[in-house]
């Protein structure tokens, strides 16, 4: 009992001194700031979905087959762009998820990601449970009580959340779940894709004014890739040896574009906010055979007929040129991709890949 205090203590000190900025007081190499909090959807869900009544799930082989953990929920073979983010912020161990999560362990960062999630809350309501922006909103609110109550002190949790990292990815299953299923969802019966493009950042910018209000400052938003380009998309609508679908392309990109006038428009009303966006198109690997990836269309793993469609059969095959395959299943990158976009969201190489910030400058500030 006495060594748990000590642990909990001993941590909420090392938050503490980093909150303080007094960064020359830690060992060398620590991690650059005092947390890093994840909110999105499967490309950064790593087991929130784990024990929901849904079929956007990732928890059996032959997902996690190059992780050290195994299946642990994750929608790669590997790692994903939370867990090499974590890496290169200088975090000894991954985000866990809120699923899971306890105590003293959520002042490193919770992961609140979630399979099928969504900017609109019925976005996938076909697919089962998920945890929707909106209540991975309210998640974070619980956690945040928790940091208080352990830190017994409301003001200064707050002071540490403006010093940590969020991550935010969403959108993709307003598309992919949501506009582009005709069949299931009134949306594009409702709205052109203009309109439908409004009514989501409309929506976005309100949660992050929310997550704002939370006490978030630092906080990257990544865009949308090419959500016409990937296996399940081509197998549904595409045509002979399509490459990407243009016109799926088109409808995102009306979202896309709106993306950095939400940025300043947080950015100019939001005291002391520093909002970023991360070009997902810009940062995509420009040469993918200049990291040994030769495969772009066809999924690595063995694709279910019967689970989400696009998933990996359960227990089903793999292929052994992981390395050499874009993408993992229907939807999802591999390892090899993640690793890329991350460190291209890291530290950006071109003007195009961030706008106002890369992930290493946002930590320095």
């Amino acid at each position: 009992m006495a060594n748990t205090g000590f642990v909990v203590w001993f941590a909420m000190l090392i938050t503490l001194l980093i909150c303080m900025n007094l960064k020359p007081l830690l060992v060398k190499g620590e991690q650059q700031v005092p947390c890093l909090f994840v909110l999105g959807d499967s490309l950064f869900d790593n087991g929130n979905n784990n024990n929901l009544l849904t079929a956007a799930k990732a928890n059996y082989p032959p997902y996690g087959i190059d992780f050290p953990d195994g299946p642990t929920g994750r929608f790669t073979n590997g790692r994903n762009v939370a867990d090499f983010l974590a890496e290169l912020l200088g975090f000894d161990k991954y985000i866990e998820p809120f699923a899971t999560v306890k105590g003293v362990d959520m002042f490193r960062g919770v992961n609140y990601a979630s399979g099928a999630a969504g900017i609109l809350d019925d976005t996938a309501i076909h697919v089962g449970d998920r945890i929707s922006l909106n209540r991975q909103l309210r998640n974070h609110n619980v956690t945040i009580s928790h940091m208080s109550t352990l830190l017994g002190n409301k003001t200064l949790t707050k002071e540490c959340l403006s010093k940590c990292i969020y991550i935010v990815g969403m959108g993709n299953n307003d598309y992919i779940n949501n506009y582009l299923l005709p069949q299931l969802y009134s949306s594009s019966h409702m709205y052109n894709p203009e309109q439908f493009a409004s009514i989501l950042i409309q929506q976005y910018s309100e949660q992050l004014k929310t997550l704002y209000l939370y006490g978030a400052r630092k906080i990257v938003v990544f865009g949308l890739g090419g959500i016409g380009c990937v296996p399940s998309e081509l197998d549904l609508y595409g045509t002979g040896d399509s490459v990407c679908i243009n016109s799926i392309d088109s409808a995102v990109r009306k979202f896309s574009d709106k993306l950095k006038p939400m940025i300043d428009d947080l950015n100019s009303n939001l005291p002391n906010a520093k909002f970023s966006y991360i070009n997902s198109t810009s940062i995509a690997v420009p040469d993918p055979s200049s990291i040994g990836i030769t495969k772009l269309r066809e999924p690595c793993c063995e694709i279910s007929d019967t689970i989400g469609e696009g998933q990996c059969k359960h227990a089903g095959g793999a292929c052994s040129d992981r390395a050499a395959h874009y993408f993992w299943d229907g939807f999802h990158p591999s390892e090899a991709p993640n690793k890329v976009t991350a460190e291209r969201a890291y530290t950006a190489l071109l003007s195009t890949d961030v706008y106002r910030f890369d992930i290493s400058q946002l930590a320095q500030l």
